[in-house]
């Protein structure tokens, strides 16, 4: 199970939760009228699953939990409602190199990814510096960004220190 940290700049974790919690089932129902898709309780309550538990979910835990509720409703049933929530912007995939990706519905402010490849801890993080990069590299390219993930790997504080300790 992954831990997620706001880091300096950001909400901390229980406003968050609040305010994925603001959305309403009328919310929802206009997600999925967006999409193109016919409105179902099983996509109902996978977005309610994402709105309500942890920050950054797998594929595998949202279908338990849905599962709970609709036993009949298959694992790829919810990937790729996974899926096109993420292909339109709904929803957020952040992967962690060789890892199951994890979702999140998409934050209305952007933030960018810091993920321990030991332990799975996720630090969110924001820094206009980098944003700035990416568009001047995008513009020398040529490119006019429309969206973007940055996800930055390595070992968190915690692990570094237990490797250490080992170590010695």
């Amino acid at each position: 199970m992954s831990e997620v940290i706001l880091a300096e700049g950001l909400q901390n974790p229980e406003e968050q939760v609040l305010k994925r919690e603001n959305l309403t089932e009328k919310d929802f129902k206009k997600i999925i009228r967006q999409m193109g898709l016919k409105v179902t309780q099983q996509r109902l309550v996978i977005l309610e699953t994402l709105a309500e538990g942890r920050v950054h979910v797998t594929a595998q835990e949202v279908f338990e939990i849905v599962n709970d509720k609709f036993p009949e409703m298959g694992f790829a049933t919810v990937y790729r409602f996974l899926r096109k929530l993420t292909e339109n912007n709904f929803v957020t995939e952040v992967r962690m190199g060789g890892l199951p990706a994890r979702y999140e519905l998409t934050p209305k402010r952007h933030h960018d990814h810091l993920t321990c490849v030991q332990c799975g801890k996720i630090v969110e993080f924001e820094n206009q510096e980098i944003e700035k990069l990416q568009e001047q590299v995008a513009k020398k390219f040529g490119f006019e960004l429309t969206n973007h993930v940055l996800e930055l790997y390595g070992k968190c504080r915690d692990c570094q220190l237990n490797s250490k300790r080992k170590e010695a």
